[in-house]
């Protein structure tokens, strides 16, 4: 089950740009709820409150709790507007949910054992994140905050596809169930070579080749 976070909304009733300029000049940011059949409902939010939210991981795939002047709803979230190059948030949408009603969400991947696998310890390969979440389908109590994948048994050059990784019972992935790729999630590659390594090869190489041409040289002039 994923982590609860509440957050305290008022309404407001005037729209537009204007109006959501003036908004975010006092700190807040425009937001809409919608959903289950309920009739929408424009709302602002505490900028700097959201924003620390935001940095949560599990704020992004759970179910959250919207209070709006005292009555209690809850939603997902479903987009996040950001400003083009500040670090500032311009809007928010929210999507009620029924607990009758199963939901689409991308959950994360949590990976364990990186630094215990063979592939690493060994052979000095490292780890490639290929995926770092999931589209699944569940109703709203049976929400993970994660997915665990335990990477530990993994050598230089191996992978964990997604038909290898265990749901819970009341989650579906929903690549599996629209009959999607395989794909792989996690694998262990060898690690290329550094430029110094590089330059020193191209050197080498180079000393050969500037010995071979001596080489030629003397024998011709010998002639």
């Amino acid at each position: 089950m994923s982590n609860s976070h509440t957050i305290i909304a008022e309404m407001r009733d005037v729209r537009g740009t204007g109006a959501s300029r003036r908004l975010r000049r006092a700190g807040k940011i425009p937001a809409v709820l919608y959903g289950a059949g309920k009739k929408t409902v424009v709302l602002s939010l505490n900028h700097n409150s959201l924003h620390h939210n935001l940095e949560d991981e599990s704020f992004h795939s759970s179910i959250l709790t919207v209070e709006i002047e005292g009555k209690k709803e809850k939603a997902i979230l479903r987009d996040v507007q950001m400003h083009a190059f500040k670090q500032l948030i311009m809007h928010i949408d929210l999507q009620r949910i029924s607990a009758k009603d199963k939901i689409h969400m991308n959950v994360p991947f949590h990976f364990t054992g990186g630094e215990d696998a063979p592939g690493v310890k060994v052979e000095s390969g490292i780890v490639s994140h290929l995926m770092t979440e999931l589209e699944i389908i569940c109703l709203p109590a049976d929400l993970p905050e994660f997915i665990p994948i335990d990477i530990s048994g993994l050598n230089l050059g191996d992978s964990i596809h997604l038909s290898e990784i265990t749901l819970p019972d009341s989650v579906e992935s929903t690549i599996q169930t629209h009959g999607g790729d395989d794909l792989a999630v996690v694998t262990i590659v060898a690690v290329r070579g550094t430029s110094e390594d590089e330059e020193e090869t191209e050197a080498e190489e180079g000393e050969e080749v500037t010995g071979e041409e001596s080489d030629t040289e003397t024998a011709e002039d010998s002639e």
